[in-house]
């Protein structure tokens, strides 16, 4: 804060050949803006979730793929319900018209139960139904990730668990910048391209990361770390211990323990991926810190008393974590999604609603 530089007018001069120096006071205050209302960010979660979810529009150098159209699909909450893209270009949905005409013990997927059209209608309304005080956060705050809009984006799944890797303990600049050199390490500029002209781009394969070598990929600002970890990562996919397939027709404890067991990828990382990259809507986890604080609030507790408790469960034991959030399956990962959102608004409304 600015001190300030006002002085007390002095008193009246006394008659003498000598002027009495103005005194110093204490500076006042100087009185602060009232604090704005910000909205809370599109994606709720930190910068790490930003890049793994994000397909369009995000301003980074491989996002020049137009926004999808949107068709009417089979969905399935406990189901990976986005499109997936594989390193051959091919795009793979859980329920094509072989699957759906196909019994669940030939397909190894249970039978759709609803649409992409109406899948957030219902997760909505059955959140409001378990607990109406929910229903102001849900009418104020859209949920865009699992709308038929954000079911319908194509995600590369080694591209968005690679900037996740990417965006680990960095700013979300430094996360960005890193990720466009990446990709530019295997898009170089042609030799005769003319100064301010655009090219192309693509990120790069598995098979093409796992052939480099590690001092390579750092030349994209990469530690040496977690260019191993990208390296490991990419030949996981190659050699088939991971693949768009596998997480199509996975279950959600099976997608989590194939994840998990890659190095650099944590259990709350693996969570987010399947949660808002995958679009899978069962998803819940008690690690994050946000969730935490918002299901305290939820449940009247005092947030702002329990911040300065120390301890991982400061606002939250896990198991009244696991408990609460037991009655919103099959739909614990739009509730976690709202969890974040639960302190934008008034707290004492939704708890006496």
């Amino acid at each position: 804060t600015r001190k300030s530089e006002s002085f007390k007018a002095s008193a009246a001069q006394p008659a003498s050949d000598f002027a009495t120096p103005d005194l110093p006071s204490t500076p006042k205050r100087r009185r602060k803006d009232a604090a704005t209302s910000i909205a809370p960010p599109i994606t709720p979660t930190p910068t790490q979730v930003g890049l793994m979810t994000a397909s369009y529009s995000t301003g980074d150098i491989d996002d020049a793929t137009p926004p999808p159209f949107v068709a009417d699909r089979p969905a399935e909450p406990h189901q990976t319900n986005a499109p997936l893209k594989t390193p051959g270009g091919s795009r793979l949905v859980t329920y094509s018209n072989e699957v759906i005409d196909s019994s669940p013990s030939k397909t190894g997927v249970p039978r759709p139960t609803t649409t992409t059209s109406h899948l957030l209608e219902e997760a909505c309304a059955h959140l409001i139904n378990t607990d109406p005080r929910l229903k102001p956060v849900i009418e104020k705050h859209h949920c865009r990730i699992f709308s038929p809009e954000g079911l319908a984006e194509e995600v590369d799944p080694f591209r968005s668990l690679s900037s996740g890797i990417m965006a680990q303990q960095v700013s979300g600049a430094a996360a960005k910048s890193i990720k466009n050199k990446f990709v530019g390490l295997f898009n170089p500029a042609p030799a005769d391209a003319k100064e301010g002209s655009q090219q192309a781009v693509s990120f790069p394969t598995p098979a093409q990361v796992a052939a480099c070598e590690v001092p390579f990929l750092r030349q994209a600002g990469l530690s040496g770390r977690k260019a191993e970890y990208i390296k490991g990562l990419a030949e996981k996919f190659v050699g088939g211990d991971l693949s768009a397939e596998m997480l199509i027709k996975a279950s959600d404890e099976e997608v989590l323990e194939k994840l998990m067991a890659v190095r650099g990828l944590g259990k709350w990382s693996v969570e987010m991926f399947a949660c808002f990259g995958l679009k899978r809507m069962d998803v819940f986890s008690t690690g994050d810190l946000g969730v935490q604080r918002g299901m305290a609030a939820l449940v009247g507790k005092d947030v702002a008393k329990l911040k300065a408790k120390g301890g991982k469960w400061k606002y939250m034991s896990e198991q009244d974590m696991l408990e609460h959030s037991a009655k919103f399956a099959p739909y614990r990962s739009l509730f976690m999604w709202y969890m974040w959102r639960i302190e934008d608004v008034n707290v004492d409304a939704i708890q006496n609603s």
